[in-house]
């Protein structure tokens, strides 16, 4: 049966820093996503925080290759899961106790430092309960799941979790070479056979006249995400995508009380080069927008990258599973949209039953024919 109820009396993760202190008995008050301030769990007494979305500065690709500020680790610390890798970051006089990712408690502190310190957050909007409700709106939707799934599974330990992403910018310059198709018809003649007899048809036939042109194109690419993280299956994040980056705010050390964050896993210069080829997407499409024919087929593309420059976000995202029949499947909610994501298991009689279903279909719709 789904059990909840251990998951609400668990005690927040507190970040025990001066500024954090409930003013009225003293506790240490946690992010609340649905009043977008600092609440204390023991009293209720509500803080506001001074959400500001100044700190926009975009960092030299090039010169932080091998200077990028890392002074995130006066605040962080790293923790290493032995069993899949992750790495996460937690307050420097706390301690963790298992893995976000993989539930392992073979986890402890390293000497590893946190990175780059994130210029921007997107705080959680959707609160635990809700992100609850949203999972268990989506697996009553699992219409090919084990009937006895949506009143026999067991809900694991849901965590906040703030993943890193990369946002780049870089103006572009391309020089092409493209082959431009247009079509035109001629006049041919042929033998068939009809009714056993030979018989000469005339038909219009297509063809195309190729001609190569070249050009050039320009272009700024603001913002381009990347998520900086290996750790979390990309088949499920990119369906709880996309985010509204306009929530981004300068990052405050108030968002991440009662939450963690994982340490980036895609470094800098890796992260580039998968926003290159997202990049390189973009003015491949460009260019069969701005050159005009029938036909269009790109032959080469040259371009310069030119003011690269980087941020270094964090998004929020629940993370939990569910254990069914002896087995775990994870899910993941959007922690500002709450849309998810997850694996679940599929029933094999359902699926078959689906196919027979389709075959008669056809089979009924082959003999009325």
């Amino acid at each position: 049966m789904t059990n909840i109820d251990s998951e609400f009396s668990d005690e927040p993760t507190i970040e025990v820093t001066e500024v954090n202190q409930c003013s009225s008995c003293g506790g240490n008050t946690v992010y609340d996503p649905s009043t977008k301030g600092l609440k204390c769990p023991f009293c209720g007494t509500q803080l506001e925080i001074e959400s500001t979305r100044e700190n926009v500065t975009e960092h030299d690709y090039l010169e932080s290759l091998n200077s990028a500020d890392h002074n995130w680790s006066d605040e962080k610390r790293v923790f290493k899961c032995d069993n899949c890798g992750a790495e996460t970051l937690l307050d420097t006089d706390k301690v963790a106790d298992f893995c976000t990712f993989c539930g392992s408690s073979h986890i402890a502190v390293t000497e590893h430092d946190a990175g780059i310190k994130p210029a921007l957050v997107l705080p959680f909007q959707i609160p635990k309960e809700e992100a609850v409700a949203k999972f268990k709106k989506w697996i009553k939707k699992r219409y090919f799941a084990p009937n006895n799934l949506k009143k026999d599974y067991e809900l694991q330990k849901i965590t906040g979790t703030y993943i890193p992403y990369w946002t780049f910018d870089s103006d572009t310059h391309s020089a092409y070479t493209v082959k431009i198709g247009t079509y035109y018809y001629v006049t041919e003649t042929r033998t068939v056979m009809r009714d056993g007899k030979t018989e000469q048809i005339t038909e219009q036939v297509r063809k195309i006249r190729w001609r190569t042109q070249r050009g050039t194109y320009k272009k700024f690419h603001d913002d381009v995400l990347v998520k900086a993280s290996k750790n979390v299956a990309s088949d499920l994040i990119g369906k709880v995508e996309p985010f509204q980056l306009s929530g981004l705010l300068d990052y405050r050390t108030e968002y991440f009380s009662g939450f963690i964050a994982e340490r980036y896993s895609i470094q800098l210069k890796e992260g580039w080069t998968n926003a290159k080829e997202i990049i390189d997407g973009r003015i491949r499409a460009g260019i069969f927008r701005q050159e005009i024919g029938d036909e269009v087929q790109i032959v080469k593309v040259d371009t310069q990258y030119d003011a690269i420059t980087f941020k270094h976000i964090l998004l929020p995202i629940w993370i939990s599973s569910f254990q069914f029949n002896q087995k775990v499947y994870r899910f993941l909610v959007n922690g500002q949209t709450g849309k998810v994501s997850g694996k679940a298991p599929v029933s094999v009689w359902k699926v078959l039953l689906l196919c027979l279903l389709a075959v008669i279909v056809i089979v009924v719709f082959y003999l009325s024919q």
